[in-house]
């Protein structure tokens, strides 16, 4: 396997997606849901699933918990990814999806396991180590009990300062915190964005003023997802838009991680910004139309691609 494909994927606070199915989630009553799945995910790990699917050599990390770790060691023999995980004690939480033929999603999301010195020091030698073999980083999710915001910001500080490409996306406080450490790409939704800018953000031009913000902090790429209305990827003062062909939206459950997973891929690639967005929009509007994470088939990726408009907006 080339060097050039070498990926790490950093997932502090893993989780079971239990996923649910169902016509309509009754509040306060009785739902019942159609179908169900429960499987190894959180942000870095989707991540590395797709990441794996495309190609990459995928090497994961973070923090998982002893007790009920054996779907995700499944999970990462079946996608071929080097196991670095640190194990403690306890169990990985379950994070509930429950997803209502509408395509509306509910999360109910669990508090992560307790993560103690001793393992935050293991953790940092692990990245010492993969720093010496490897140039991309995507740090996503969550923190756990136990991870401040401000240690996880040190951690991209770290491999920043040694050259290493960070691709980072969580959101709240780890977002904030993080982006003082001028991580090499974020992936904010608009959500996430006016949550952090602290007011909403109603059109295009005010996702870019956004943008334009974060990126006189000194980050060098600024992707927004924008959900049907596509992306904008800020990048040097330059900004494009992409917008995907209407999907039949199954799930957006993963559909962000996928994305970043692609946005990973194309810089690795070294594709042209045009062809790098194109493929990652694709990717992303690809996944909001399955349920689950991966990509079954390139070639639909491929036929979504050719369907995706890329403009240059001027601010």
């Amino acid at each position: 396997m080339s060097s050039i494909n070498k990926v790490v994927t950093i997932t502090l606070n893993p989780a079971l997606d239990l996923t649910g199915s169902l016509t309509t989630l009754n509040k306060g009553s009785v739902s019942l849901v159609d179908q169900g799945s429960l499987h190894a995910a959180g942000k870095g790990v989707n991540v590395a699933r797709v990441l794996s699917d495309l190609g990459a050599d995928v090497t994961v990390t973070g923090f998982l918990g002893r007790d009920n770790q054996d779907q995700f060691c499944r999970l990462f023999e079946e996608i071929g990814a080097h196991d670095r995980f640190i194990r403690v004690a306890g169990s990985t939480r379950i994070n509930v999806k429950l997803v209502e033929d509408t395509g509306d999603v509910s999360d109910i999301n669990f508090p992560g396991v307790e993560v103690n010195a001793k393992a935050i020091a293991q953790f940092e030698s692990e990245l010492n180590d993969l720093m010496q073999s490897h140039d991309y980083f995507v740090f996503a999710g969550s923190l756990p009990r136990g991870i401040s915001a401000q240690q996880c910001a040190d951690w991209i500080a770290l491999l920043q300062h040694n050259g290493k490409r960070v691709l980072f996306d969580s959101s709240r406080d780890a977002l904030a915190k993080g982006l003082d450490s001028k991580p090499w790409l974020i992936k904010p939704n608009d959500e996430e964005l006016a949550e952090f800018v602290g007011h909403p953000l109603q059109s295009q031009q005010q996702c870019l003023q956004a943008a334009q913000s974060l990126a006189s902090k000194g980050i060098a790429n600024i992707v927004v997802s924008m959900g049907a209305d596509g992306l904008l990827w800020l990048e040097n003062n330059h900004c494009l838009q992409a917008k995907p062909p209407r999907m039949n939206v199954v799930s957006t459950v993963g559909a962000g991680d996928t994305l970043v997973a692609g946005l990973c891929w194309g810089h690795m690639q070294s594709l042209t910004k045009q062809e790098l967005l194109s493929f990652a929009t694709a990717l992303s509007a690809l996944a909001v139309s399955q349920v689950g994470v991966g990509v079954p088939s390139i070639d639909e990726v491929t036929s979504i691609q050719q369907q995706i408009q890329i403009n240059e907006l001027s601010h």
